[in-house]
């Protein structure tokens, strides 16, 4: 039995009781006492069990958007409470972090800082840049999970049970009790931390001549989030910090990445129009809000060196597992390159747009066999006004003819970052496969872990953690999905309640077009809507088909509908209860 517990209160029999929805073979708990307000029907309480039943506190009240999000968590099985033989390592490795370990390099005189989301607590990663000649020093810090989560141990079992992180609108179920990825594990300011630090020694083009990785004990000087340290770029006089180490830090970092950014242009990898977008609850926690967030520079910077330290410690990986003196167990991040025919439709389909929106065929036209890069033809694309959003569609459907990346025990191309092989290694705490990259690197170059025992181990482990890494991608996918869903409902549920002609016209772009479905992308707030073509067909009482490539949405007639990167204007029409969706209403000439 686990001490503590999250549960929802349900009504059996007439009465309140506790029910542990990760746990179906748990016996309904009564309810506890509670202080103040007391629990009702709906309400997610966390509970401690053992040694007697108490409230720690509500977590989410019956109705709010909460309440949802820790449904969604309960029915894929992510609880957010760990068992308690974890909580017992947990508190070991608390009193005893191996920070005094004599084979630690002592890096804690370097200005380490960490760069990430102004919120973040599990802090994976910190940079460190120094010159070395015509070139740099580039140092990636990953923090050191591997040394803390052991095969053998719960902690270990746990971790791979969960495979990830999930991240969900206003919080997030970790794969390590928080005591670490917040805590002792975190690469977190003003304190000493163990780390696997990628050595990157770059030319002055930026190209990497090589690679050391150690084991180091760090201390990150600063915790900066992009806002700020895009601020320091922007600006490195009103901005600076107090460190003068810590500007030299950013403005070589910013060197770096501008290099790599310009090498990985030269092998035509593509970077697409994206912007992150994050569903927030209000304050009141009964509501979600949809905001769009573009990326700061500094994001692609520090983005361009956690790919180099993934590209190098794969190219590490295979060199020990074509080594027959050691016994290594890989996993690679393999992402094939797009087949020739999707390649072949997306050329066909921009000659359409171009002949349906009357564009410059200069500008808008792209062939695989001719002189421009993809890369280079979606970069000159407009950025504003209706030809902006035209774009958007443009790039939306470049990223469709890419096939899905997956984790796999054999090596394989990156078609992505342009890479003959990649792994992840710079998520350690977020993921199980970084921490079993990490130990399988650090087995490679100590020569530990050779043992028969041992390799039939992880020869096992391997194939379970391939298996669970990529369902875990999926998971969250359909996490984002669930979230995504519920933001329409709220949008759409007050609609449904007035007049018709009262109902809010919600302004987008058509970013794509399938035989059954029209994808729409709002303007405000900026999400992805979809319209059923046999919705749309019942409407204008017609039968509708592609047309023009896939381009374009038409009547049987001939007369047009709608096209891929068209202004449209959408509203609610009713809700469709056997199928469960709302039914959208297009305007249509």
């Amino acid at each position: 039995m686990r001490s503590t517990l999250i549960a929802i209160v349900v009504e059996e029999a007439g009465q309140l009781k506790l029910r542990d929805p990760f746990d179906s073979e748990r016996a309904s708990l009564p309810l506890p006492p509670t202080p103040g307000d007391a629990l009702t029907a709906g309400d997610w309480a966390h509970v401690r069990v053992s040694p007697s039943l108490s409230l720690i506190e509500r977590v989410a009240t019956a109705g709010s958007a909460r309440a949802h999000l820790y449904g969604i968590a309960a029915e894929h099985g992510l609880d957010p409470i760990f068992p308690d033989a974890v909580e017992a390592e947990v508190a070991q490795l608390v009193r005893d972090p191996g920070l005094d370990d004599p084979g630690l390099v002592d890096y804690r005189a370097l200005p380490f800082v960490t760069i990430d989301g102004a919120t973040s607590r599990d802090l994976d990663q910190a940079v460190q840049v120094e010159p070395e000649g015509d070139g740099f020093l580039l140092r990636y810090a990953l923090a050191d999970a591997a040394y803390y989560v052991r095969p053998g141990t719960a902690l270990f079992d746990e971790a791979l049970r969960r495979a990830a992180s999930y991240y969900l609108p206003g919080f997030m179920v970790p794969m390590l009790p928080r005591a670490l990825s917040e805590g002792i594990v975190s690469l977190n300011p003003g304190v000493d931390r163990r780390a696997l630090v990628f050595e990157l020694h770059l030319d002055a083009a930026g190209v990497c001549v090589r690679t050391e990785v150690v084991r180091a004990l760090v201390h990150s000087h600063r915790k900066l989030s992009f806002e700020r340290a895009q601020a320091y770029l922007d600006d490195p006089r009103g901005a600076a910090f107090d460190e003068p180490a810590i500007n030299q830090n950013l403005t070589l970092l910013e060197r770096v990445g501008r290099l790599r950014m310009r090498e990985a242009e030269h092998r035509d990898v593509v970077r697409y129009r994206r912007e992150e977008l994050s569903i927030d609850m209000g304050a009141a926690g009964l509501t979600m809000s949809v905001h769009l967030h573009p990326r700061q520079e500094i994001e692609r910077y520090n983005e361009q060196c956690s790919l180099l330290c993934n590209v190098e410690g794969a190219k590490l990986l295979l060199s020990g597992a074509d080594n027959e003196a050691v016994e290594i167990q890989p996993i690679y991040r393999v992402h094939p390159a797009p087949e020739r025919e999707k390649v072949r439709r997306f050329e066909r389909l921009l000659a359409a747009m171009v002949r349906l929106h009357d564009l410059d065929p200069a500008r808008f036209s792209w062939r695989a066999d001719g002189k421009v890069p993809l890369a280079e033809f979606l970069d000159q694309l407009p950025t504003e006004g209706h030809l902006g959003s035209l774009a958007r569609a443009i790039h939306r459907q470049a990223v469709m003819v890419n096939v899905r990346s997956e984790f796999r025990d054999e090596p394989g191309k990156h078609h992505g970052v342009g890479a003959e092989v990649y792994a992840r290694f710079s998520a350690p705490m977020r993921e199980i496969v970084g921490v079993f990259l990490h130990k399988e690197t650090w087995e490679l170059l100590s020569g530990e872990g050779s043992s028969a025992e041992v390799i039939a181990r992880d020869n096992a482990l391997r194939e379970q953690i391939v298996e669970r890494s990529n369902q875990a991608k999926e998971t969250q996918s359909r996490i984002n999905q669930l979230s995504h869903l519920y933001v329409l409902d709220q949008l759409f549920a007050g609609d449904l309640a007035r007049p018709e002609d009262a109902r809010t016209r919600w302004r987008g772009t058509v970013m794509g077009l399938t035989r059954d479905k029209v994808h729409v992308t709002f303007e405000e707030p900026p999400v992805d809507v979809k319209l059923y073509v046999d919705d749309l067909g019942q409407q204008l009482g017609a039968k509708l088909e592609l047309s023009d490539e896939g381009a374009s949405l038409r009547r049987a007639n001939g007369r047009g509908v709608c096209r891929i990167g068209e202004p449209v204007s959408v509203r609610v029409d009713r809700w469709d209860q056997a199928r469960r969706r709302f039914v959208l209403h297009m305007d249509v000439d």
